[in-house]
């Protein structure tokens, strides 16, 4: 990896994280409990009795009302949040107050680890999103290899908190309330100190891998609710961006209840139970997460025969180096192939600037769709001092694609 950058102010990941601010801790329920009591909310608790901080809460990640959940689960003990610095923006203070711990998306940092330390000695628990970006179709993303050395290292019980129906209410494509309810969750001892200490870090990683498998979509039919949003696939194009009947890729639509390719006119049309219908022949795949398994496969194809890549595209790059604001750092181009990420440009006073993140660097990679409603599609590659938000033009790409081919990649490299 290479970055060369402006020298900006930086934010401080080597502070020490706080407890929770005793007059903060009232309005945490407050702001968790309303939106909880609307979707009705059922949380079950396994070998919790007698279950008290130090732990390490495990959480999966599909919208923002997984923190309510968690407040709920963990309330009124106190916690330290592994947070991604874009959360920052703006209220640094506020979150640092409430125990927040700064990290830049799949980076390795030791701060990390010590601020974890700190959580947990303070008899506290230690809250981690480990997929480190809401799922893209509902489905379990993918675990960082450094989990099960994780909990060895902290040494505390190890709990895992898994949510369902938080993607099909809120999907990261299309973030509307559908308003469903009841929606549910499993928090679980799932490791003892015991269990720590008598297991690899490979049968710890496994274990947690098995305990993270979920399926929002089939939870949702298995259950029999139904969503009666007209907008219901608007924005489903972002995750399904290649035509099952064609092939082409990059030439999907959607609007309302339909899914469309711009290429071939084949269209497809979501029911209440979020199961694809073709309007016309046949119907390739009704669950959405295995049209997205397809495309993976896909991804996995081009790898294999080592003729993957992005093309070179042109982009604009917003440095997020501090918890200010973003910084627009000037336009230049992306490339995503075989070799990984490389993005380069001009600054917007005519210094050169460059990214480099090689492959077995990057396990994964996190994304966004039409990012906060005006920028568009972007990439977000990171260092351990700065962020890029990288936004790419035009219509000949997916940010989808390149998420796949990340973790398609370094499986490829490490094989």
């Amino acid at each position: 990896m290479k970055n060369m950058k402006k020298e900006f102010e930086r934010f401080d990941m080597k502070k020490p994280p706080m407890r929770t601010k005793w007059y903060l801790m009232p309005l945490l329920p407050i702001l968790s409990y309303p939106d909880l009591i609307k979707h009705k909310n059922k949380l079950t608790k396994i070998d919790m009795d007698g279950v008290k901080p130090p732990y390490l809460l495990l959480c999966n990640h599909n919208a923002f009302m997984d923190f309510k959940v968690a407040t709920k689960a963990t309330f009124p003990n106190k916690c330290n949040y592994v947070v991604a610095i874009d959360g920052y923006i703006g209220r640094e203070k506020l979150l640092r107050d409430v125990g927040c711990i700064c990290k830049r998306k799949f980076t390795q940092s030791l701060s990390l680890i010590r601020h974890l330390k700190t959580t947990v000695e303070h008899g506290d628990i230690a809250v981690i999103y480990p997929e480190a970006r809401y799922s893209l179709c509902g489905t379990t993303a993918v675990l960082p290899e450094s989990l099960g050395k994780l909990c060895k290292t902290l040494n505390v019980p190890v709990v895992t908190l898994i949510c369902h129906g938080h993607h099909v209410n809120s999907p990261f494509w299309n973030l509307h309330d559908r308003g469903v309810k009841p929606t549910e969750a499993e928090m679980k001892l799932f490791y003892t100190k015991e269990d720590l200490q008598n297991l690899s870090v490979e049968e710890i990683n496994s274990g947690l891998v098995d305990a993270f498998q979920y399926d929002d979509f089939a939870w949702q039919k298995e259950r029999g609710i139904e969503i009666k949003y007209e907008g219901h696939a608007e924005g489903l194009h972002k995750v399904l961006y290649q035509c099952p009947n064609c092939k082409a890729e990059f030439r999907m639509g959607s609007k309302g209840r339909k899914l469309f390719c711009k290429s071939c006119g084949k269209s497809w049309t979501i029911n209440n139970f979020s199961e694809l219908t073709a309007d016309k022949g046949e119907t390739e795949f009704s669950h959405i997460p295995d049209w997205y398994e397809w495309e993976r496969a896909n991804v996995r194809r081009e790898v294999e025969e080592r003729t993957y890549s992005s093309g070179e595209l042109d982009v604009y790059v917003d440095s997020l180096p501090n918890a200010k604001k973003f910084i627009r750092l000037g336009n230049g181009k992306l490339i995503h192939d075989m070799n990984g990420f490389r993005c380069w440009g001009t600054d917007v006073d005519g210094d050169a600037f460059l990214m480099e993140k090689n492959v077995p660097s990057l396990y994964s990679c996190h994304i966004e769709y039409d990012y906060l409603g005006k920028h568009g599609d972007c990439v977000d590659l990171n260092t351990l001092e700065d962020t890029w938000y990288i936004f790419p033009s035009g219509e000949d790409f997916s940010v989808t694609k390149m998420a796949l081919a990340t973790e398609e990649l370094y499986n490829h490299y490490w094989k």
